[in-house]
């Protein structure tokens, strides 16, 4: 498959589907985004997911009565193939006009669609996440540091002290890049959780920041935090999550972690 941001009908104007089509879902591979970071595809250094929550999801019961929900669907981080958004988005409003016998038919044919185009088995659920009320890690948005670079990202910032070894939780919602194709913004997020020598925070926060110009999708970009941060700071359990705010009526939540790192609870943040 060569599917690239630029094929898609991302930042395209294009007229809203009016009859249900599995064809607007657009795939695209992982494999080229992840060599770039030096990733093998076949040998992943982490594991994870992709949790989208769908807030405008609506269809026709049997009877033609039109019917609205929420749904959570979460997309293996081991699948050769992303979905781009825009096409998500189009294809869940290509439902809007179709029938289905039960809302439970309706799933199914979700988790089939998404599931022939992540290449892998993506788990569908109606409903959202509870919103987090606060969280137990520690917020470093509010170091006192000078701060002027905004891109490319820059791991030279990362370090850590070998002599403190620390197990905490690292929190910023300063995150922010661009989408590939629009070069729209897209906010975050992110927590880091890790086990290992001490991380800097304000080198931490400087290299976050350093991404506020850098265009690249949503899990790319946690993909490419986890593997610096490993690369430069050595912990031996890593887990990195960001939740990006809504765009669309969707939101993304990547999360990729070390083996054995346990899943973070599924929580919504007062901006999505």
């Amino acid at each position: 498959m060569t599917n690239t941001p630029q094929d898609s009908a991302l930042g395209r104007e294009v007229a809203y589907p009016t009859r249900y089509d599995p064809g607007l879902l657009f795939p695209i591979p992982r494999a080229a985004a992840r060599a770039q970071i030096g990733v093998d595809g076949n040998a992943l250094p982490f594991v994870g997911h992709d949790r989208w929550q769908a807030y405008e999801l609506g269809w026709l019961d049997a009877l033609g009565k039109p019917q609205a929900a929420t749904a959570t669907l979460i997309v293996p981080c081991d699948s050769p193939n992303l979905i781009e958004s825009k096409s998500l988005k189009l294809f869940l409003n290509s439902l809007n006009d179709e029938r289905f016998n039960s809302a439970e038919a309706l799933r199914e044919t979700l988790a089939t669609d998404l599931s022939v185009r992540a290449g892998a088995n993506v788990e569908v659920r109606f409903g959202l996440p509870p919103l987090r009320e606060d969280d137990d890690g520690e917020c470093i948005d509010a170091l006192d540091i000078e701060i002027n670079d905004y891109g490319p990202p820059n791991a030279g910032y990362l370090r850590a002290d070998r002599d403190d070894i620390a197990a905490e939780r690292l929190l910023t919602h300063l995150f922010k890049s661009n989408c590939p194709v629009t070069g729209q913004p897209d906010w975050a997020s992110v927590a880091i959780d890790y086990r290992g020598p001490r991380i800097d925070r304000a080198g931490l926060l400087r290299y976050l920041v350093s991404f506020r110009r850098h265009n690249e999708f949503h899990e790319q970009c946690v993909e490419r935090v986890f593997t610096e941060v490993m690369s430069h700071c050595a912990p031996a359990a890593l887990s990195v999550e960001a939740r990006f705010t809504r765009r669309g009526g969707l939101d993304i939540n990547p999360w990729r972690a070390t083996p054995g790192f346990a899943p973070p609870v599924a929580l919504r943040e007062t901006r999505q």
